[in-house]
């Protein structure tokens, strides 16, 4: 078992790390932000992790269209509902500090509405599937959904807000990233590990949730 989940180890031992590192490890003092940057070592690797999981999901339903095998749609979905799971995180962390640092959870930031409008693009992703009743119609139909849904995600969560004049997001609007002023060598020892944990832990999810559909379906549930 130590030799096949090495990874799922992995996970835990990082995840560890990126707990303990992030709450106890020094962080820069900076104005207004003080110790609510820390918050950084989920709310971003949450997001970059849910980065991750619609890009698998993406491909699966390429696949899924190239060969239409109807294990490539359950991959598909599932790991596209665990990206879901990580982008909801991802939003109540950033809001939770946003409360903190700007004033108010929703200040209707271009970030914010450009991240929201992504979700709610794979809700709707949801929301087709359980209207149509035919599976392999289904299937080919999310599928071409979902490359549409990926193909929105990366200019409305990288482009369009950088665009903006007013965005109080790092990196946005523009403001200089966090790798410019607060970003610093001690804080890299815990990011970089949170980012790798955090998708660690939405692929190890989205095996569970696969594993178990594929069993329900072998046993006709």
């Amino acid at each position: 078992m130590l030799r096949t989940d090495w990874w799922k180890w992995l996970t835990m031992a990082v995840l560890l790390y990126v707990f303990v590192g992030g709450l106890l490890l020094p962080v820069p003092r900076l104005p207004i932000l003080n110790e609510t940057i820390r918050v950084l070592y989920f709310h971003v690797p949450m997001w970059f992790g849910m980065i991750a999981l619609f890009t698998a999901s993406c491909i699966q339903a390429i696949r899924y269209l190239a060969k239409e095998q109807l294990t490539n749609d359950i991959f598909s979905v599932l790991l596209a509902e665990v990206g879901i799971l990580f982008g909801i995180l991802g939003m109540i962390s950033g809001m939770f500090w946003a409360n903190y640092t700007w004033g108010e959870p929703w200040s209707s930031d271009p970030k914010q509405n450009m991240s929201a409008i992504a979700l709610l693009i794979y809700f709707a992703y949801f929301v087709l599937r359980g209207s149509i009743k035919d599976e392999q119609q289904r299937a080919k139909i999310s599928a071409v959904y979902n490359i549409f849904a990926f193909a929105t995600l990366i200019p409305l969560l990288f482009i369009l807000p950088r665009l903006a004049e007013d965005s109080l997001h790092p990196g946005n609007g523009g403001n200089p990233g966090f790798n410019a002023y607060d970003l610093d060598s001690q804080m890299r020892l815990v990011f970089y590990p949170a980012v790798i944990g955090w998708a660690l832990l939405g692929f190890w999810l989205a095996t569970i949730k696969i594993r178990y559909e594929l069993v329900s379906e072998k046993l006709g549930l």
